[in-house]
């Protein structure tokens, strides 16, 4: 069974309790606010819907998971995301929560680069798996002049110590699989020729358990609440994104070539060369 025809950027199929789901929006997976609305539309109908008990994440570019938010989003393409947006969220962090809060179990099967809210949608999932050689995650918003507004500071923090948490958010550096395993941002890192396997494996095995045993676990193994973080986070983000160097940074970026396919190969390196 196949979904295809509701989204533009998601390719969804189903099969024995799991709901595949492909990103594909070039030329890089930019987290537009039309591909928020899908993932965050696409979240909302799997979660009533019972014969589905994993839901695995990928994409469709090799090189590529999502990038980043839309650095040439407007205020007004994401508005649409504010209607009936939960207390104590913002836009961004509303996507992660909703991951985060799936009756299903989510996993992330990372074979590209995930920076930004992509990196912070990765930490959001319930589990991950990277590609050793071809994964990569990066939160490089304080090169922008900003700190992460999607939930990073939470989610990362959830996942490593403080310490770690800091160089992930300040040092602004992509981190390759197996560090980003041994920090505990993912779960494992796996050669790259593995990771499909695995990942089809322990989403079957995780689907064909009994009635009932899913909901236990996750119900027993509860998820943080990072209700009053998340709040912290928004006002520190927001607070640095009306200054009017982020948004130098920011264009500055999207003039000297991110969003492309080069640009997006060495971001931090692009980033850090506007200071120049």
């Amino acid at each position: 069974m196949s979904n295809d025809e509701k989204y533009q950027a998601l390719r969804v199929t189903f099969d024995e309790g799991v709901a595949r789901v492909v990103i594909d929006n070039p030329p890089v997976n930019v987290l537009g606010a039309a591909l928020m609305l899908e993932l965050r539309d696409l979240l909302t109908v799997l979660k009533d819907d019972d014969t589905v008990r994993v839901i695995v994440f990928e994409s469709a570019d090799p090189e590529f998971f999502i990038a980043h938010v839309d650095m040439s989003g407007t205020a007004e393409a994401f508005a649409p995301l504010a209607a009936g947006l939960p207390d104590g969220v913002n836009v961004f962090q509303a996507l992660g929560e909703q991951l985060r809060n799936q009756p299903q179990v989510t996993i992330v099967k990372l074979a590209g680069l995930a920076r930004g809210g992509g990196a912070e949608f990765v930490a959001a999932a319930d589990v991950s798996f990277a590609a050793i050689g071809r994964a990569g995650l990066g939160q490089v918003e304080a090169l922008m002049g900003i700190v992460p507004g999607g939930g990073a500071t939470q989610y990362v923090r959830a996942r490593m110590s403080r310490n770690r948490a800091l160089e992930v958010v300040l040092g602004a550096d992509l981190f390759d699989a197996e560090t980003a395993e041994r920090y505990g941002w993912v779960n494992r890192a796996l050669p790259a020729d593995e990771l499909d396997p695995f990942v089809d494996r322990l989403a079957r095995n995780i689907a064909a358990l009994p009635d009932g045993v899913i909901a236990a676990a996750k119900k027993a193994i509860v998820a943080d609440d990072l209700a009053e973080g998340l709040v912290r986070e928004d006002a520190a983000w927001a607070g640095l994104f009306a200054r009017p160097a982020a948004m130098q940074l920011i264009s500055g970026g999207v003039t000297h070539g991110a969003q492309t396919r080069e640009g997006e190969r060495d971001l931090e390196a692009l980033l850090r060369g506007l200071k120049d």
